[in-house]
C-alpha cells in the first residue's frame, strides 16, 4: 500500500512537471525575448563565422601569391594549406589523433566558431533564464503555482523549459552555420553534414545543461532578477578562472585540482569519437548539473514564498 501511495505521489509529480514545462514552453515561445536571443546568438555566430572564413582565405590567399612568387605549383600549395590544417586542427584537439582523424572532413571554419560560441554559450544562457525563478519570487506570483503544484515539479518545469528553448536554439544556429559550411566547401559530403550536425549538437547540448541548471540556482537564490544576473556571472567568471590556473598549474602544481571543479574543463572530449571519452565528459555534465538543481531545489524548499 505504501510503495501503491509513494508511485502515484511521484506519478503526480511527473504530471504536474509536464503541464508547467509545456505551459512555460508557450508562453517562452510567444514571448519576443526568444527572437532576440535567437537574434543574438545568430548574429554573433555570423559574425565569427565571416571573421574566420575571411581570415582564413586571406592565409590560404597569402600562402598562394608567396609560393607562385617563388615559381611552386599548384600541388605545393595545397600541401602546405593541408599542413596548416592540420597544425590548427591539432591545436583545436590539443593534439588527439582520434579526434583531428574523426573532425577530418569538419571544415575548420565550423570547429573554430563552434569552439569560440561554446565558450560564450554559458554567459547567453544567463541571459537567457536568469529570471525563471526569481521572476516569480520577487512579486510573490510564485506562491499562486505552489498552490497547485510542488515545488519540485515548479522548478524542474522551469528548467525543462528553458533546456528545451535553448536546444532548439542551438539546432537553428548549428544547421545555419552547417548549411554554410556544405555551401563554402563543396567537398563537404551530405553525409558528413549530417553526422557532424548531429553530433556538434549533441555536444552544445550536453555542455549547456549544467550551465542551465547553473542558472536555474542563481536565480532561486535571490528575488531580484538583476542580482540573479549578476552573481551568475560572477559564478562564471569564478569558474573560468579556477580552469584557468587549475590547467597553468599543469600536472604536479598544488592547484591543478581546480580545474576538476570546472564545467568547462570537460569540454574538450565532448568531440570525441571514443564512447568512453564522450560518456566521461557527459557524466561530468550530468553530475554538475544534478548538483545545482539539487541545490536550487533545496534553497525554493526552504524559502518563505
Amino acid at each position: 500500500m505504501c510503495n501503491s501511495a509513494r508511485f502515484a505521489h511521484t506519478l503526480d509529480g511527473l504530471k504536474e512537471t509536464v503541464v508547467i514545462w509545456s505551459a512555460e514552453l508557450r508562453r517562452a515561445v510567444r514571448s519576443g525575448r526568444t527572437v532576440v536571443l535567437l537574434g543574438l546568438y545568430s548574429m554573433f555566430s555570423a559574425l565569427v563565422l565571416l571573421v574566420v572564413g575571411w581570415l582564413a582565405g586571406e592565409v590560404r590567399g597569402a600562402v598562394a601569391k608567396q609560393l607562385e612568387g617563388a615559381g611552386a605549383d599548384a600541388s605545393a600549395s595545397v600541401q602546405i594549406n593541408e599542413e596548416m590544417r592540420k597544425g590548427v586542427l591539432g591545436f583545436l584537439t590539443s593534439n588527439d589523433s582520434a579526434m583531428i582523424e574523426a573532425l577530418a572532413q569538419v571544415p575548420l571554419e565550423v570547429l573554430i566558431v563552434f569552439k569560440i560560441t561554446l565558450f560564450f554559450l554559458p554567459a547567453y544562457i544567463a541571459l537567457m533564464g536568469f529570471d525563471q525563478i526569481s521572476g516569480e519570487v520577487g512579486p510573490r506570483s510564485m506562491r499562486y503555482l505552489t498552490v497547485r503544484a510542488r515545488r519540485s515539479s515548479v522548478l524542474l518545469g522551469k528548467f525543462l523549459t528553458q533546456a528545451t528553448l535553448l536546444l532548439g536554439l542551438v539546432l537553428i544556429i548549428d544547421l545555419a552555420i552547417f548549411v554554410y559550411a556544405r555551401v563554402a566547401n563543396p567537398d563537404f559530403s551530405f553525409a558528413a553534414v549530417a553526422l557532424n550536425l548531429l553530433k556538434f549538437w549533441l555536444a552544445a547540448i550536453v555542455f549547456s545543461l549544467a550551465y542551465v541548471a547553473l542558472t536555474t540556482l542563481c536565480s532561486s537564490l535571490f528575488r531580484s532578477p538583476a542580482v540573479s544576473l549578476v552573481f551568475n556571472f560572477i559564478l562564471l567568471f569564478v569558474f573560468w578562472l579556477m580552469d584557468t590556473i587549475g590547467r597553468a598549474s599543469g600536472d604536479t602544481g598544488n592547484l591543478r585540482f581546480l580545474r576538476y571543479l570546472s564545467p568547462s574543463y570537460y569540454a574538450s572530449d565532448l568531440l570525441h569519437p571514443g564512447l568512453a571519452q564522450f560518456g566521461a565528459s557527459g557524466a561530468a555534465y550530468a553530475v554538475f548539473a544534478f548538483v545545482f538543481l539539487m541545490a536550487a531545489y533545496g534553497i525554493l524548499r526552504a524559502r518563505d514564498l
